[in-house]
Parts: C-alpha cells; sequence; structure tokens
C-alpha cells in the first residue's frame, strides 16, 4: 500500500492537507437547519435521475412503434426494470418539489438581493429546465395522457405571438405529433436539457463560491462573532446523511407506490380528462381561466417578473416604506398556486 501510496503521490504532488485546505471554507452555521441546506438534495437527485436514466436508455427504443413496448419490457420483464424506473420516476417528483422549496427558501429570506442577482436568475433557469426535463420524461412513456398531454403542451406554446410556432415546430419537429416526436423528446431530455442544467450548475456553484453564502443568525445563537464550520467533513457529512435518507424515501415509495403503465397512446381517441403531471396542475388551470393567448402572455408576464424580481424588489425598498413588501407577496403568490394545484386536481375536467 505505501508503494501504491508514493506512484500516486509522485504523479499527483497533492497533499491531504492541500484538499482539505481547498475544500475547508467555512460554512454558516445556519446551514446546520435542514431548511437551509436545500440546495443539496436536487443535486443528489439530479444524480440519481443519470444514474437510472442511463440504464432505462439501454432498454427504451425512442420510436411511436416501439416506445411503449420498451417502457412495458422495462416494468414487467427487465430484471429489477420496475425498480429503476420507479426510482428514476420519484428521483423527478422529488427533485422538481426540492427545487420549489429551495427558491421559496431563498426567496423568503432575500438571499436574492444584492450582490445575488444574478445567483437568482440562475436558480429561475434551473427550475424552468427542472421542469422541462419533468415534462419530457413524461411524454417518453407514449401513454394516452403522455402522448395528448404533449400534444396540448405544443398547442399553448403555438399560441405564443410571434415565436410560438416556431416553438412548437421544434419541439414536435414538425407540425404535429409525428414519427420523429419521440426521438426529438429522447434527445431533449437525455441530453440537451442535462446537459443545460450542468452547464447553469456549474456557475450557479461558482457564484456561490466567490460571493459566499448569505450568513443569517437567529435567536438561539450566542451573541458575538457568526459561528461557522468547516464543509469537510461536516457540512459534507450531514449531505451524505440527507442522500441516505433520501435513498431510503426513493426506495419506499418505489416499492409501495411503482410505477404503473397505463393504456398506450391512440392519436385517434381523445380522453375524457387530459392531466399533466403535478407540478404543471397550476399552468393547467390557469389556461382554464383565460383565453389562450391572454393566458399564455399573462404567464409569461408573471415568469418575467419572477425572473427579474431581485430589481423590482430593491425598486420597492427604495422608492417606498415597504422594505418586506415582497414577504406579503411571496405568500399571496404562494397561496394562489397552491389553491390553483389543490382546484386542478379535485377537479375532474
Amino acid at each position: 500500500m505505501s508503494s501504491a501510496r508514493q506512484w500516486l503521490q509522485d504523479r499527483f504532488p497533492i497533499s491531504g492537507r492541500q484538499i482539505r485546505e481547498l475544500t475547508n471554507e467555512p460554512v454558516p452555521y445556519h446551514l446546520k437547519r435542514w431548511w437551509f441546506a436545500l440546495g443539496g438534495t436536487p443535486a443528489y437527485l439530479f444524480v440519481v435521475q443519470i444514474l437510472t436514466g442511463i440504464l432505462l436508455a439501454m432498454y427504451y427504443q425512442p420510436a411511436a412503434g416501439t416506445a411503449y413496448e420498451s417502457v412495458r419490457y422495462i416494468t414487467e420483464e427487465a430484471a429489477f426494470g420496475w425498480y429503476i424506473r420507479s426510482i428514476h420516476k420519484w428521483a423527478a417528483t422529488l427533485m422538481i418539489a426540492a427545487v420549489i422549496l429551495h427558491q421559496m427558501r431563498v426567496y423568503f429570506t432575500g438571499a436574492y438581493r444584492k450582490p445575488r442577482e444574478l445567483n437568482w436568475m440562475i436558480g429561475i433557469c434551473l427550475l424552468l429546465t427542472t421542469l422541462m426535463i419533468g415534462f419530457t420524461g413524461y411524454s417518453l412513456v407514449f401513454e394516452q395522457l403522455s402522448y395528448w398531454g404533449a400534444t396540448v403542451g405544443a398547442n399553448i406554446s403555438d399560441t405564443i405571438p410571434l415565436v410560438g410556432g416556431f416553438m412548437k415546430k421544434m419541439l414536435l419537429a414538425g407540425d404535429g405529433y409525428n414519427s420523429r416526436t419521440l426521438s426529438r423528446f429522447f434527445i431533449l431530455h437525455s441530453a440537451v436539457l442535462p446537459v443545460t442544467m450542468i452547464l447553469l450548475l456549474v456557475v450557479h456553484i461558482t457564484l456561490i463560491r466567490l460571493q459566499g453564502v448569505t450568513d443569517f443568525k437567529f435567536r438561539d445563537e450566542p451573541k458575538g462573532e457568526a459561528k461557522s464550520f468547516n464543509f469537510f467533513p461536516e457540512h459534507l457529512m450531514t449531505e451524505v446523511m440527507i442522500g441516505l435518507v433520501l435513498m431510503v424515501v426513493l426506495s419506499a415509495l418505489a416499492t409501495i407506490f411503482p410505477a404503473v403503465m397505463g393504456p398506450p397512446a391512440n392519436p385517434l381517441i381523445t380522453p375524457e380528462v387530459i392531466k399533466p403531471e403535478w407540478w404543471f396542475y397550476v399552468a393547467f388551470r390557469w389556461l382554464k381561466l383565460f383565453t389562450g393567448t391572454a393566458a399564455v402572455l399573462s404567464m409569461g408576464l408573471i415568469i418575467f417578473a419572477i425572473f427579474t424580481w431581485p430589481f423590482i424588489d430593491a425598486s420597492i425598498r427604495k422608492r417606498t416604506r415597504f422594505q418586506e413588501a415582497s414577504v406579503w407577496i411571496g405568500i399571496a403568490g404562494v397561496l394562489t398556486i397552491i389553491g390553483l394545484t389543490v382546484w386542478e386536481a379535485v377537479v375532474k375536467h
């Protein structure tokens, strides 16, 4: 072992002390609270998605005539295929929930304010990318609901002024759902969007390292200089424990509520009820409340306001006496999102 260690040391002249100094930057004490350490959760789930996605891709065949049968084979015949597919599905669900909760935490603690405006905007891009990964993955099964969900989603994008038609053609690889659509979804889901997310994560983490984490101090902490702890091994071990708990939760969900097969896609029969996955319920209900173009434009305006909120908030704080108006606006927004989601979940049409 000593000779092997020396062989590696000669070729990689980096000592353990140097590695510890490189990674051991002080971590604010408030990150010991799980609510403030949600950033690592979606990153862990993203790794799970990549690993299980590679295994699924070995059997999946992205074509209209073979997609459903290949997913059925994975679910019912391949060794542990049902487990891998269920882990992939539940990891996607928990990842979307974790990203949403993380953005909510950043919003309500004001961690998006100067000088972290750009990182907030990158976080919103990560959220939108996560939602698109969920949408394209849901469409790959080629079930009746996923087929019509993708068709409805493409038709909605077609109502966007100026660029709507182009976006629809780019999404469906043509004017409508055709033999090339599934392969387009597969490339987006397995390559384009994951690479986009990795690039955004690199920039996101780089800015965090350069700017540091927003420091918060709580009443139960002793007075004086803010407390901190080392990233390695303390914070790393915390993240490892969270990952182990998540793996237990994922395994339990995959076993108790495994992914099942719905009826295969039939372009000639429109389902009585078309519902997307839960994370699009709020958008689906919003589109039902207004006409097509008005609904899409208003949703685009809301997303733009969320994207640029650090600058809007700075203007409100500078020009008015409502220094924490963002908190009340955020509470109203969250209640609206919950209300629209529950409304869409309970109604049949």
